[in-house]
């Protein structure tokens, strides 16, 4: 297909057009009431998981194991810095499925009942995907001589060595359609209904939980994501510096809850938008949130802007190493500084709590 776009964008034709697809099979799905998802997302997983293991078994299969990268000697300087940035790059694009958990657990039909996902799911499913694509990117690089970390460009190559025969274009249809439903599973968790919520909360005159999510579909477009997948350094910065913003927000929420508030909530006040309840701050802004959140994001930002630019300069040698510590140390700092910040202005209703009241003894009441 002849392509219109320049090669700067990182975008083709036939890209672009499977971009309108999908969104044409994602915008149906924000419809669904989320506590009726569930189903859909068995489906997902069931999908995901045949993708994930038939391609193990492919590549495992054909490269004779799980590859030569395994024995490669280390590129990076320091294998123990690279080790760190891994994992705080991972718990920072995990940091906003964490922090907007309470959207889809008030759902919940027992009070314990997420720890198990939360305590073994979550860890299990997030382990094993790593290793099954570290293994099968390591096969993948005997087989075709380059390295194949992203599972579109797997798929497009596995097609092009059996020469685009029945037997290839099924299977890699098949494995696109897992990939597509985790993708399609994810964006409607993470992007659209938290965030219709959280927009609906805001602004709950105008928008619904369904108009939110639309207004974020929007945005999700207008950022032009294919930028982001040009290539693997760059994708890897940008799940990074989630944790710039998702750490301190972190830390910020559990330094309030377990012990500036000493998990004591006052529920009825969480839902008073008025001078009236403990939780409205100084004109509904809470101004000791906001230092907290500048103190534990703004030292990160200069390591991030030598890691993106890649550059080597040695005097950015401490920033560049502490922005491979984001999630960590933007955590820890936002926590202090929050704590401190309230020992010193304690906010109002310190000590105060209301129990939970079922919703009929709430429309009796009210």
């Amino acid at each position: 297909m002849k392509n219109f776009f320049a090669e700067s964008s990182h975008l083709t034709t036939k890209d672009f057009i499977g971009v309108i697809i999908w969104y044409a099979a994602f915008i149906p799905l924000v419809l669904i009431p989320p506590e009726r998802l569930q189903k859909p997302f068995i489906v997902s997983f069931v999908l995901f998981a045949s993708s994930c293991f038939g391609l193990l078994i492919w590549a495992v299969k054909n490269s004779g194991g799980a590859g030569s990268m395994f024995q490669s000697p280390a590129t990076t300087p320091s294998v123990g810095w690279g080790v760190v940035y891994g994992i705080s790059a991972i718990l920072g694009a995990w940091g906003s499925g964490t922090l907007g958990q309470a959207d889809w657990t008030r759902y919940a039909k027992r009070p314990m009942a997420p720890t198990l996902s939360q305590l073994v799911a979550a860890p299990v499913t997030m382990t094993v995907t790593a290793v099954i694509g570290i293994i099968v990117t390591s096969a993948a690089n005997d087989l075709f001589g380059e390295i194949l970390w992203n599972p579109i460009y797997l798929l497009a190559a596995i097609q092009e060595e059996y020469n685009s025969s029945a037997r290839a274009r099924v299977g890699v249809f098949f494995a696109s359609v897992g990939m597509v439903a985790n993708q399609l599973a994810i964006n409607v968790v993470l992007n659209s209904v938290s965030t219709g919520m959280d927009m609906a909360g805001l602004w709950p005159k105008y928008i619904n939980i369904i108009r939110g999510s639309y207004i974020m579909a929007l945005i999700g477009f207008c950022s032009q994501p294919w930028q982001l997948l040009a290539n693997a350094t760059k994708f890897l910065s940008v799940l990074s510096s989630f944790g710039i913003f998702m750490a301190p927000m972190t830390g910020i929420m559990l330094a309030d809850y377990f012990l500036i508030r000493r998990r004591k909530l006052k529920l009825d006040d969480l839902y008073t938008g008025d001078v009236e309840g403990i939780y409205w701050y100084w004109r509904g802004f809470n101004w000791r949130a906001l230092v907290a959140f500048i103190s534990g994001m703004w030292s990160l930002f200069p390591g991030l802007v030598a890691f993106v630019s890649n550059i080597t300069d040695p005097s950015l040698a401490g920033w560049i190493r502490l922005y491979n510590l984001t999630f960590f140390a933007g955590l820890t700092i936002s926590f202090v500084t929050m704590t401190v910040v309230c020992y010193i202005f304690p906010p109002v209703g310190l000590g105060e709590e209301a129990p939970f009241v079922p919703v009929e003894q709430a429309y009796e009441t009210g």
